[in-house]
């Protein structure tokens, strides 16, 4: 299991881990996933995609899962390691208590100068 001296995991790699969560996918599907659960804030071009694949690949996190061939074209799916899901669920888990540090202290009535505090609502697992 991941060590806490592992530092936080990058958006994009921290997006492709959770796109792997329902099970293996190939290098298009992840992109198209990623911008899913990330509500289109993060957006992988395919090179950006194989640069965190590769480390991620490197980190032990995931593993390649097969491969096929669609119209001529070799396309690899990829799939999360034990270690990989590991290491996600902990760092959901500090991010969720990132923000409930914040989420506890905001105040209830408004903010500081008196307008209202904006509408920010619940943590979503990814």
């Amino acid at each position: 299991m991941r060590s806490t001296s592992r530092p936080a995991l990058r958006e994009p790699s921290y997006f492709v881990l959770a796109a792997l969560l329902g099970g293996p996918l190939h290098g298009y599907a992840v992109i198209k996933r990623v911008t899913e659960l990330s509500d289109e804030r993060v957006t992988l071009a395919a090179g950006s995609l194989y640069s965190v694949i590769d480390r991620l690949l490197g980190e032990g996190l995931i593993t390649a899962d097969g491969e096929e061939i669609v119209n001529g074209r070799a396309r690899r799916y990829y799939r999360l390691t034990d270690e990989g899901y590991h290491v996600l669920a902990e760092e959901a888990d500090r991010l969720a208590r990132a923000a409930q540090v914040v989420m506890d202290r905001l105040p209830q009535g408004g903010s500081p100068q008196g307008s209202a505090r904006p509408s920010i609502g619940r943590i979503r697992p990814a």
